[in-house]
């Protein structure tokens, strides 16, 4: 980790700015690694494994947009380098067109190729050296070892044939001259140029999701205190501000309204178009855009603290976050950079103790030839690509992976397990039935029972009271209010006595209850809702039953995850009726029901040992256990900030079916990831042995180093496209 620009100690790769959330001015930058997020440091560098840049691990929310330095020397050496090299190329190339072939070997042309490309070798491609020497240095081999041996290699052999061509033997001149490579050595460097020029781009394409996040949030806030209203930079925003939000300009921070009302658009956040309707008490989301109401709000989540802030954090850090199946890469490349140099040593030997005249020139092309076309920047950037791409288009939906680990892992799950309040069903009791039972009509009931309630702080209660007022009833002042714990409650209302309660409350106070009101109340209980009975001086009145509404969205989700093949299993506090009627009723595959949070780590655990890869899903603190031992936690996005640091992915709006789009994004990465993979061996098994000369003895054919260079150029691009197809990837 560094707070400065740099290059990586392991790979060489240039440290990029790693784009969490920090205020403006704060702290000092550090470089990390894009491919080795282990490798930081407070300076610009390289890599000492791969020898990319390091770039910048924080970046501030009003520089989101500045464009990576890396690239920009990186986009200029190449316009450079390719300006110089054409010019060589045509005159090198000239001996192919017998009317110019005198071109090609004339001396102002090979003075001209000497002095054309030994800038764009020495200057253009001086970055690629420092790597190679650093990793020699260090005994990180990788890719830039390699290009720094193959392109030296070609170029010194030129400069010294140029100079010094009576240092060789006769069989090797040709035209009164030996044969020069300064062309090939020009044109590699060029081309390593584009593919590293296309991976900054593909890389700074990669993070645009984190960067439209950080857009998201305004620039000032409009803050209310005595003095009246004062527009202020959001760095200034402190917890407890009462912050004013116009029609059509964005939240600036989180908190809660405190006046006015409006419709929200929070689908940068949640991934859903829908505007959501806010009035007082509702919380609010900075980066959120408001329609055409007006409101202030009371700021209590401000920098890093904010949603936004934590969202952008979260996807930072799983974007640099290392998948279980790097490890391959890795033991793969430890050995494969030192093979490469063992195979081009052996090719040069061959060729030239064994090969036709002239023996050296042969030994050094193809040997120059396995170096370039064996590079592995393709296989270093298989699955750091995918992951980055993957990562920020799960972002961009309301899915935010806390690691690539979890990432690989969501796409093996075969059992879920999910809590049924807040996950399966809204979180939020309803009032769903009122029976009268003659005494009062409906509306009367429901009008005498809700003002007693109102007086209540039971979650019950408050269902009670919010159906009476979603029917515009009018509830009248109460007196003598008193609550009997685990009970019920008791007021007079008009002059009239009102009980409310359990079966048994009312029996204590003298009421009895007619059987076949009594049988209406267990057909009720019988489909998960709970009962309150209600009497009315003495005598039964009806019934109210309350329920948990199941999610509109809940069994499209179920439908989806069973279509992936996944297994599901509610674990829920409530009783067994309740739990049975809501597992009958959208088709899970088990359930458990009146378990407490040991219960549902021990179910975990069970379904592990019978070999099954199980994720958790759930949104309070009493899931949090179970979310750290699953395999893969998943906390909804509506639940407690517990859950959500206990969990692998998050699911923003809390919807389940978030868990079926996280999962097709897991399985859709991994396998991007296995075809990046394949790309990155294929070019090597069937390049290495063509570039050693394998096809000569049969054909005559030797492949140039700058075909070799191409070729490797073309693995990387190939790698980052198919990255990049992730962004468009349908979820």
């Amino acid at each position: 980790m560094s707070d400065k620009p740099g290059d990586c100690p392991k790979c060489g790769m240039a440290l990029e700015r790693n784009p969490a959330w920090v205020a403006p001015a704060a702290g000092k930058a550090i470089y990390t690694c894009p491919m080795h997020p282990q490798i930081e440091q407070d300076r610009p560098g390289d890599c000492p494994i791969c020898g990319m840049a390091l770039e910048p691990k924080t970046l501030q929310a009003d520089d989101a947009g500045e464009e990576n330095a890396e690239l920009q020397d990186m986009t200029r050496r190449l316009w450079v380098g390719a300006a110089l090299t054409l010019p060589v190329f045509v005159i090198a190339m000239a001996h192919l067109i017998p009317a110019y072939s005198h071109l090609a070997n004339g001396s102002l042309s090979r003075w001209m190729q000497l002095l054309l490309s030994t800038p764009v070798v020495l200057w253009a491609g001086w970055p690629f050296f420092v790597r190679g020497a650093k990793s020699l240095r260090s005994g990180h081999w990788n890719m830039f070892t390699l290009i720094a041996l193959g392109v030296g290699s070609a170029w010194l052999y030129s400069l010294v044939a140029f100079f010094l061509p009576g240092w060789f033997p006769d069989a090797m001149k040709v035209h009164g001259g030996v044969d020069l490579y300064f062309e090939a050595a020009a044109v590699i460097v060029v081309l390593v140029l584009v593919g590293q020029v296309l991976e900054l781009r593909a890389r700074a394409q990669a993070s645009s999701a984190i960067k439209a996040l950080l857009n998201l949030a305004p620039p000032t806030a409009i803050r209310v205190d005595g003095t009246g209203e004062t527009e202020i930079p959001l760095a200034d925003v402190h917890a407890g501000d009462r912050i004013r939000v116009r029609p059509g300009a964005k939240v600036p921070v989180d908190g809660v309204i405190e006046e006015g009302s409006s419709s929200v658009d929070e689908s940068m956040i949640t991934g859903e178009s829908l505007p959501v309707e806010k009035k007082p008490g509702d919380r609010v989301t900075g980066g959120t855009v408001n329609a055409t109401g007006g409101f202030i709000f009371l700021a209590d989540k401000v920098g890093a603290d904010s949603l936004l802030a934590r969202i952008v954090k979260m996807v930072a850090e799983a974007q640099r976050s290392r998948a279980p199946i790097q490890g391959l890469v890795d033991r793969v490349s430890a050995i494969f950079v030192p093979a490469v140099l063992a195979i081009a040593v052996g090719t040069f030997l061959i060729w030239f103790f064994a090969g036709p005249e002239p023996r050296l020139a042969y030994a050094i092309v193809n040997a120059v030839a396995v170096l370039i076309i064996a590079c592995p920047c393709a296989l270093g950037l298989a699955t750091p690509m995918s992951i980055m791409v993957g990562v920020g288009r799960g972002a961009q939906v309301g899915v935010l992976v806390k690691n690539a680990e979890s990432l690989e892992l969501l796409g093996k799950v075969t059992s879920l397990i999910v809590d049924k309040t807040g996950t399966l069903t809204e979180g939020r009791p309803a009032l769903t039935d009122v029976i009268a039972a003659g005494i009062v009509d409906e509306a009367g009931l429901l009008t005498l029972a809700a003002a007693v309630e109102r007086a209540s702080e039971h979650p019950l209660a408050a269902a009670v009271v919010r159906g009476a007022e979603a029917r515009n009833l009018i509830l009248p002042a109460t007196t003598d209010f008193r609550s009997v714990t685990a009970g019920g409650v008791a007021a007079r209302v008009n002059g009239r006595t009102v009980l409310v309660g359990k079966l048994k409350f009312l029996a204590d106070e003298g009421v009895t209850t007619p059987p076949a009101l009594i049988e209406r109340a267990t057909a009720l209980q019988t489909q998960g809702k709970t009962v309150l009975f209600a009497a009315v001086d003495g005598t039964a009145a009806g019934l109210l039953a309350v329920a948990d509404p199941i999610k509109d969205s809940t069994p499209e989700a179920i439908a989806q995850l069973h279509a992936l093949g996944v297994k599901l299993i509610m674990a829920t506090g409530d009783n067994r009726p309740t739990a049975t009627t809501v597992a009958r009723q959208l088709g899970l595959d088990q359930f458990e029901a009146e378990v407490e949070p040991a219960d549902k780590i021990q179910l975990v655990r069970k379904l592990q040992a019978d070999g099954s890869r199980v994720a958790m899903a759930g949104d309070g603190i009493n899931d949090a256990p179970a979310l750290a031992a699953a395999d893969v936690g998943i906390a909804m996005g509506t639940g407690t900030d517990v859950a959500m640091e206990s969990a692998g992915v998050t699911l923003v709006k809390g919807d389940l079916r978030g868990i079926a789009k996280a999962i097709h994004l897991s399985r859709a990465t991994m396998s991007n990831i296995r075809q990046n993979l394949f790309f990155a061996f294929i070019y090597n098994a069937l390049g290495v042995p063509i570039a050693a000369g394998a096809l000569y003895p049969f054909f005559g054919t030797l492949l140039n180093p700058m075909i070799a260079g191409l070729a490797m150029a073309f693995s990387s691009v190939s790698v980052i496209v198919n990255a990049l197809r992730l962004r468009n990837l349908k979820l």
